[in-house]
């Protein structure tokens, strides 16, 4: 087995998209863990201290606009690189995405080639600065 390219967290409501992005990370050489919303993931995060996070938009408890807030918000979490992953693909949303401070900003259906590569790419930012 390779070496680990990363920590990530898969954060969606939607059980076969969650597994879906976790499978191809996985198999990319990423240990995954995953979270089922944005509370699961805020009560989550801390424990797993990801290098990325997945992030869906639409969920129910807390969406994804919320969470990314959070995150960014939290000393303990700012540093983290956020991927937002949704259906919305208005240039509005990708600027509030970008306004909160969101690292990349991927529309579904997205290309699993194109998710690893920049999670591969934020992760090594990660572990390199």
């Amino acid at each position: 087995m390779g070496e680990v390219l990363g920590k990530v967290l898969v954060v969606d409501d939607d059980d076969v998209i969650r597994q879906l992005i976790a499978v191809n990370l996985t198999l990319e050489g990423f240990q995954v863990e995953t979270a089922f919303d944005g509370q699961n993931c805020l009560d989550r995060v801390l424990d797993v201290m990801p290098d990325v996070i997945t992030l869906d938009v639409m969920m129910p408890r807390l969406d994804g606009w919320m969470t990314a807030t959070r995150l960014r918000c939290d000393e303990g979490t700012r540093h983290i690189k956020v991927v937002l992953i949704t259906a919305r693909a208005q240039e509005d949303d990708k600027r509030r995405g970008l306004g909160i401070g969101v690292d990349a900003y991927l529309t579904k259906p997205f290309d699993p080639a194109e998710l690893i590569q920049v999670v591969r790419d934020l992760a090594l930012a990660t572990r390199s600065g």
